[in-house]
């Protein structure tokens, strides 16, 4: 790693961990000189088993999802598994750049589990749920290179409560209930603030006692109620509207939308160009589903993964509450 006093990170060999590459560049156009480590496993989608090989159950559901071959999955995950645990042994000093919602906290949490087992290395934490002028904020890559340097003077250190938390949120998320996950939502992170939130969010994927839908599912098939509509224009839709706290990038809300087609909830005409160009219909199936006059959970043929809470076609199953805000037993 270079050092360079006049630099942010200057004169301290630095590791900046992200979970995504959108700020890699402006991190170096802003005068960053640290090396930067991406860690994007989409631990908001997909089984996280509690036991046997991670590695392979997220790269087979990274392989499905996102139409990878599965020797490519493989690699990318055993790459960024190997780089996350030997984070610590020659940093001076890491920075853990998040913001607020589930994507981000689930693989804040995980970072923390790996690097509290780790040599000890001063660590500390940029997290944004957000930005002077910016209405609705959604992340970091919203921000400018001169905006990042502005934020670092915001960091915080990251100690003993920070990675028993992340520990303890790393635990419940691959637990096949959801209640220890619900227990820490509910009594809230003061050691990271923004990670209750994102957790209960997170809870929220569950499928809705009622109608059977996860709650992005829910708005998802809303935004089709007044006719079809592309999946860039339903995904603008959800970010910029209503999704809560928004999470998804745009191919884990394409790979969303696939599932819900293959158990026949929406018709998706796929123009030859673009696939965000796709043109996407509710059916009647959906329909009846989005009335609430059919269970999703009777109609879907895929089977989902809220962590280590299975969601199987066909099998009663851990559910959301909306009106107590809390899981719902099988």
């Amino acid at each position: 790693m270079r050092s360079n006093a006049r630099a942010p990170d200057g004169g301290t060999a630095t590791l900046h961990i992200r979970c995504g590459s959108d700020i890699r560049t402006k991190l170096q156009q802003a005068g960053f000189t640290g090396a930067f480590l991406e860690v994007s496993d989409p631990l908001c989608m997909g089984p996280i088993p509690p036991d046997g090989d991670l590695l392979a159950a997220r790269a087979g559901f990274l392989a499905a999802a996102f139409d990878m071959a599965p020797a490519d999955a493989t690699a990318r995950l055993t790459a960024e598994y190997d780089a996350l645990a030997h984070a610590a042994e020659t940093a001076e000093r890491i920075v853990l750049w998040f913001e607020h919602d589930s994507y981000d906290q689930l693989l804040l949490a995980r970072i923390l589990a790996s690097l509290g087992t780790q040599r000890a290395v001063p660590t500390e934490l940029i997290c944004l749920d957000h930005y002077p002028g910016l209405t609705r904020y959604i992340g970091l890559g919203q921000l400018s290179s001169p905006a990042l340097r502005r934020v670092w003077a915001e960091r915080t250190a990251v100690g003993p409560a920070q990675y028993r938390l992340g520990a303890a949120v790393w635990d419940a998320l691959r637990d096949p209930s959801p209640l220890a996950l619900h227990a820490i939502a509910a009594g809230g992170t003061p050691e990271i603030p923004a990670m209750a939130a994102a957790l209960h969010r997170h809870l929220q994927e569950l499928p809705w006692l009622g109608d059977g839908l996860s709650l992005t599912q829910r708005l998802s098939l809303q935004t089709l109620r007044n006719g079809p509509r592309s999946m860039a224009q339903m995904f603008a839709d959800l970010e910029l509207r209503t999704e809560p706290l928004p999470f998804l990038g745009d191919l884990m809300f394409r790979a969303i939308l696939h599932d819900v087609e293959a158990s026949g909830g929406v018709q998706i005409a796929r123009d030859p160009e673009l696939w965000p160009k796709h043109t996407v219909t509710l059916t009647p199936t959906g329909e009846a589903v989005l009335a609430a006059h059919a269970d999703w959970l009777n109609v879907t043929k895929t089977e989902r993964w809220i962590g280590g809470v299975r969601i199987a076609p066909g099998r009663s199953c851990w559910r959301w509450d909306g009106d107590r805000a809390r899981p719902a037993p099988p």
